[in-house]
C-alpha cells in the first residue's frame, strides 16, 4: 500500500475523483441486501446468545445500543451496536473527554473505563457491530465504505474530510484492514477513506471483506 496522506498533505484541498458507475452502485446495492439478509438469517441464534449474555454480564439497559450517525450526504440515520459500555456511558463522556488520546474531532482511549468485562471480548472480535447488519439491510449502510461519523464529529470537519461522507458509509473499509489501525490517526482514517472512494471498485470491495475476516480472526478490534 502507498505512504498515507493524511488532511494536512498538499491534497486537502483539492476535490476527490468519484468514479460515476450505476451498474456498480445497482449490483452493489444487491449485493449488500443478499450478504446481510443471509448474514442475520443464519447468525441471529447467535446473536441473541449475545445479546442474553450482555444483559447478564451488565444488567440495567438494552443489550442493543443506537446511535445517530451521519451517513451519506449527511443524512443521520440510527446505527445499531450490541451494547458494549455500562448503562449510563454517555452521562460519563464528557468527564473522559480531556483523556481523549485520539487528535481530530474523534474520542478514543485505549483503556476506557465505561467498557464492560463483556464488552471488550465483543469488541476485539467486532461481534458489537453484527447488529450493523440491519443498517445494511435497511440501505444506511453498505457492506464496504466509510465509517460513519457521530454527529458531533460530523460538525468539526473540515471540507476536506466532510468528503468521507459522499458516498455510503460501511461495516469495514480500508482502515479497518490496517495491521496496527488502533495506532493510526484521524488524518490517516481519513487519507484512507478517501483513497477507497476513489479506487471504488467489486475487486476493491472484495480484497477488504476478505481481509476483514482476517482482521476479525485476529481479534485486532478496539
Amino acid at each position: 500500500m502507498q505512504p498515507l496522506k493524511t488532511a494536512d498533505s498538499g491534497e486537502k484541498d483539492m476535490p476527490i475523483r468519484i468514479k460515476q458507475n450505476r451498474s456498480y452502485e445497482i449490483v452493489k446495492r444487491l449485493q449488500d441486501i443478499l450478504l446481510s439478509g443471509a448474514a442475520l438469517l443464519v447468525l441471529w441464534p447467535f446473536m441473541l446468545i449475545v445479546a442474553l449474555i450482555i444483559v447478564i454480564d451488565s444488567p440495567g439497559a438494552s443489550p442493543f445500543y443506537s446511535q445517530q450517525r451521519v451517513g451519506k450526504n449527511g443524512k443521520v440515520f440510527t446505527f445499531y451496536k450490541f451494547r458494549s459500555m455500562c448503562a449510563d456511558a454517555d452521562s460519563k463522556l464528557e468527564s473522559l473527554l480531556n483523556r481523549n488520546e485520539m487528535e481530530g474531532p474523534t474520542f478514543k482511549i485505549k483503556e476506557d473505563p465505561r467498557i464492560t468485562r463483556f464488552g471488550k471480548f465483543i469488541r476485539k472480535c467486532s461481534i458489537d457491530e453484527l447488529p450493523q447488519l440491519i443498517n445494511v439491510f435497511k440501505g444506511d449502510m453498505s457492506i464496504v465504505g466509510p465509517r460513519p461519523g457521530l454527529i458531533r464529529e460530523v460538525e468539526q470537519y473540515s471540507e476536506y474530510e466532510a468528503q468521507r461522507m459522499l458516498i455510503v458509509p460501511g461495516l469495514t473499509c480500508y482502515w479497518q484492514i490496517q495491521p496496527k489501525r488502533n495506532e493510526l490517526t484521524f488524518g490517516e482514517w481519513v487519507a484512507l477513506d478517501i483513497k477507497y472512494i476513489e479506487e471504488r471498485s467489486f475487486f476493491t470491495d472484495w480484497k477488504i471483506i476478505f481481509k476483514t475476516f482476517g482482521a476479525i480472526f485476529g481479534m485486532t478490534g478496539i
